[in-house]
């Protein structure tokens, strides 16, 4: 995530503060003084929106050419900045966005906001700590970090001997401050860029991930007392006499022992300042409020004459033992977001990049990189070699330890302000800091590539702790919807559930000391926990099944559907983002003849044409994607038009593929006709995708001027031009607002007195429904009674056809027939249908139509279902001839003025044909 990017950054800023607050001040004087404070105050509004914009920018370009966003941030802040662009005085600004403050390159209120940055950074480190990983790797860490210290302060140290008559015109001994002071620039180290690339590669958890957090707090322990010390003999150089060694010494006890006893009481206590926190209630406010202890600590840290940011780390270290961790964590982003830019853009703004450049100081600035570079992976791999990592392990935990960062540069510019180094000087350890800075991520990226553990073979069984529990789904989505179903139980019982990853679906629940993590694969739900905890996740599972089992109870209730459906084509002209067709069809993606006779060779064939045109990574699970959903609802809608669809990760953004299919295909639409316009279209699945607007702008092309129009084109080019061309004008507009005229339906058209049989004698479903077949093949309407009985027996397998009320409509598509033909007959005993409101079927209707071309099976439906309303199934059920229920049927049919209404079957009987 973003917020771990830098942890550790900052982390010197406040030695800033504590060793030389009175030269920081004493530099800005003679400019604060100048300026009235609403003048000031205007500044620091300016400044910091100008501020968030350029790192923002800074931090997109750097991750475009893979470099780790924070040093846009960084070379953002040098180019805007009082040393290039930021001093520039134009009209209103005499002195520049940016100027200089005295002898500093920032002003007090941005500086105090680094310094507040620093607090909310290291606070944040320590909720992202794993205790547990830090103990067990404390002797590790400890080694690497004393063994880091040690050998980049005799290299920093040594190289300084070597250059110091070029660069101050003298030699120089091992005890000269400025020599000591060189070896204590090359011992920093700023862990944030080491961190935010743990992050991504999620290993910050890890034993190298652990051990390079714990070896960074030692080596920042050690480094102030270092600093005291060497603050300490240029303090004494310069009232000519000694210091007293004593005195540093009680300076380095206070430090660590500070430190640790804060940090065990923390610890301690932690249960109890959970509670407390608990007792703010809104989530929120529980953050703000762990925070708030955060700058108290850190203010008493300073009281004590420690870094306030340790005091920070020990705050957000304790209540990382608490089930508040997430929570404050998540909560903080928005101002952890916010100060994290502009801490890295005024540390960018302290850099004179004009300063290095001449040759003695650019010998000397690379000579000391480079041993500044070799001294951290020597140092801090060797330890860690010797104890339990091999040597990859010992490698990343080397180069993880090389960034210096902005500790190195405000180490660099503690000297500077003191008068110990001069400008040359100051540059060539900013160089040293920004090549280190620059080295090391693509270096440990690179290290990280294997997935291969860095320890050696025996700890690695050692390090292998908890268990794991699966359980298997027959969906995605049904894995998925449980994944809910379980956080509603968890957090009903009171657990904190948190996601850690949305990428890989990751997620947490905490309470007190119970940690349980668990996992989406695919259809397999995967839990890390406790043994202890394996009574707790099954009886979670047994609740989560019960309310799963609940919910999919409902979804058995009917549901109206074609009505929603029948909306999807209606023409309402609205715009959808700037989303036009022409951004995903070309006219290589159009098909204006397909050759495919059946629905699953014409969704191959598009399939095939999203492959030859590049558009397709793996053709073989976007294909199971269209057919899940085709499984699920088939997408034959109105009209003659199908749109196929699926999400599938086999495609990286939105696409899709057209084709036309003159004779009609057999896509089970709602209205029993053949599609002829087949639109293809597949979006990822993991990522977003305008897949919901793409398919409303369809609904709107496809309208009656538009099918014309599509229908009457010959080539690929035509096509493209009448889908990419059907903006809606004013005058359709107006066209589409007005109410069409519906069709009037003539049932006599295909219903006469010789297709009903008054009494059926069959005494099963096939028998009444062969009765009725060789009904029609004695009149003439069927070719082949076994085929066309084949069909429809087909259809019945697939779902039932009876209805409700007394009424089955056994129908099938079939080549025995050339037009829609019918046939009723009356069972006044009735028989079973499968219908749903479970009467039996007493009027049986069954309808033929053709395999293929169009036929008016629903307005054949809906006259049918509109005449066997109110007393007239009775009469038809005491009709005692064919003659007199034609005449029932006709009748009805007159005096209603029956009209096409295609949704009127499906709203009262929940009901959807399907050949």
């Amino acid at each position: 995530m973003n917020r771990k990017r830098q942890i550790m950054i900052g982390f010197w800023s406040e030695i800033l503060m504590l060793m030389s607050p009175v030269w920081t001040w004493a530099a800005v004087a003679t400019v604060t003084e100048s300026m009235g404070m609403t003048h000031r105050m205007m500044m620091l509004a300016i400044q910091l929106g100008l501020i968030l914009f350029a790192a923002k920018i800074g931090n997109i370009l750097f991750e475009k050419i893979k470099m780790p966003g924070v040093l846009g941030e960084l070379v953002v802040g040098i180019v805007i900045g009082p040393y290039v662009f930021g001093g520039i005085s134009f009209y209103g600004f005499e002195q520049g966005l940016f100027p200089m403050y005295g002898d500093f390159a920032i002003s007090p209120e941005l500086y105090g906001m680094g310094a507040v940055a620093a607090i909310v950074l290291l606070f944040t480190v320590g909720l992202e700590t794993d205790l547990g990983l830090l103990i067990r790797y404390s002797l590790v860490g400890t080694l690497v970090g004393m063994g880091g210290v040690v050998v980049s302060f005799m290299f920093g140290a040594g190289v300084m001997v070597l250059y110091s008559e070029s660069l101050i015109g003298h030699p120089t001994e091992i005890y000269d401050p400025i020599v000591l002071f060189a070896g204590i620039v090359s011992t920093a180290t700023s862990v944030g860029i080491t961190a935010r690339i743990l992050s991504e590669k999620h290993k910050l958890d890890s034993p190298e991930g652990v051990t390079i957090m714990s070896a960074a707090v030692i080596d920042d322990v050690v480094g102030i007392v270092l600093l005291a010390v060497v603050m300490g003999v240029v303090s004494a150089s310069e009232r000519m006499r000694d210091f007293q060694w004593a005195n540093i010494g009680l300076i380095a006890f206070k430090a660590i022992g500070v430190w640790l006893t804060a940090t065990l009481i923390g610890l301690a206590a932690s249960r109890k300042i959970s509670i407390l926190l608990k007792w703010f209630g809104r989530r929120t406010s529980i953050a703000i409020m762990a925070l708030g202890l955060g700058l108290i600590l850190a203010g008493l840290f300073e009281e004590f004459g420690l870094a306030m940011i340790i005091g920070a780390y020990v705050m957000g270290l304790t209540l990382s033992q608490t089930d508040l961790k997430h929570v404050i964590r998540e909560k903080m982003d928005g101002i952890y977001e916010f100060l994290v830019p502009v801490f890295f853009c005024t540390t960018g703004m302290q850099i004179n990049p004009a300063a290095v450049w001449s040759p003695g100081v650019l010998s000397f600035a690379s000579v000391f990189s480079i041993f500044a570079l070799t001294a951290k992976v020597i140092g801090c791999g060797l330890p860690a070699m010797l104890t339990e990592f091999n040597w990859r392990g010992s490698a990343r935990v080397g180069m993880g330890m090389v960034p210096r960062g902005e500790v190195g540069l405000i180490i660099a510019g503690i000297g500077l302000s003191s008068g110990l180094l001069n400008q040359e000087l100051f540059a060539a350890f900013v160089f040293m800091v920004v090549i280190n800075t620059l080295v090391a991520p693509p270096a440990l990226m690179f290290l990280f590539r294997s997935p291969e553990s860095g320890l050696r073979e025996s700890k690695r069984n050692q390090e292998k702790g908890g268990m794991k529990l699966t359980f298997d789904f027959p969906s995605y989505e049904m894995t998925d919807f449980f994944m809910d179903k379980l956080s509603e139980v968890f957090e009903s019982e009171g657990f904190y559930v948190h996601t850690l990853s949305h990428d890989k679906m990751i997620h947490q629940v905490r309470k007190d000391t119970t940690v349980i993590d668990f996992q989406c694969q695919g259809t397999t739900l995967e839990f890390n926990l406790k043994e202890v905890d394996v009574p707790l996740i099954n009886t979670a599972m047994l609740e989560s099944l019960a309310a799963l089992e609940q919910t999919i109870h409902a979804l058995k209730k009917p549901m109206d559907i074609l009505p929603i459906s029948t909306r999807f084509l209606e023409q309402t002209p609205v715009s959808y983002n700037n989303i036009t067709l022409d951004k995903y069809l070309t006219p290589s993606l159009i098909v204006p003849k397909l050759k495919g006779e059946t629905r699953a060779q014409i969704i191959d064939e598009l399939l095939d044409v999203l492959v030859h045109n590049k558009q397709l990574i793996d053709i073989h699970h976007a294909r199971e994607a269209v057919w899940e959903r085709e499984r699920s609802m088939p997408t034959g809608l109105q009209y003659g038009i199908a749109i196929p669809h699926g999400k599938t990760d086999a495609v990286d953004r939105l696409v899709c593929a057209v084709g036309v299919k003159c004779s009609g295909v057999d896509f089970e639409a709602m209205d029993g006709e053949l599609s002829t316009i087949i639109f293809l279209t597949l979006s990822p699945a993991t990522k977003p995708a305008p897949h919901v607007q793409f398919m409303a702008l369809i609904s709107q092309v496809l309208n009656s001027h538009g099918r014309d129009r599509l229908l009457a084109c010959k080539t690929a080019k035509e096509m493209y031009q009448v889908l990419t061309s059907c903006d809606v004008s004013v005058e359709q507009r107006k066209k589409i607002a007005e109410p069409k005229k519906q069709e009037i339906f003539e049932l006599d058209q295909y219903l006469k007195p010789e297709m009903i049989v008054p009494r059926l004698r069959g005494d099963t479903k096939e028998e009444v429904i062969d009765e009725l077949l060789r009904t029609l093949e004695q009149t003439g309407l069927v070719r082949d009674r076994q085929k066309a009985k084949e069909a429809v027996l087909r259809r019945e397998d697939q779902m039932p056809t009876g209805m409700t009320e007394g009424i089955a409509i056994p129908h099938g598509r079939t080549d025995a027939v050339d037009n829609l033909v019918c046939a009723i007959g009356v069972k006044p005993e009735g028989m079973d249908f499968g219908s749903r409101d479970g009467e039996p079927s007493k009027i049986i209707v069954m309808a033929l139509a053709t395999e293929k071309g169009t036929t008016p099976y629903l307005q054949f439906t809906a006259s049918i279902m509109r005449a066997l309303t109110g007393d007239r199934r009775k009469k038809i059920l005491h009709a005692h001839n064919r003659e007199d229920i034609y005449k029932i049927l006709i009748d009805a049919q007159k005096n209603s003025s029956i009209t096409f209404d295609p949704t009127s079957v499906i709203k009262k009987n929940q009901y959807r044909p399907k050949f």
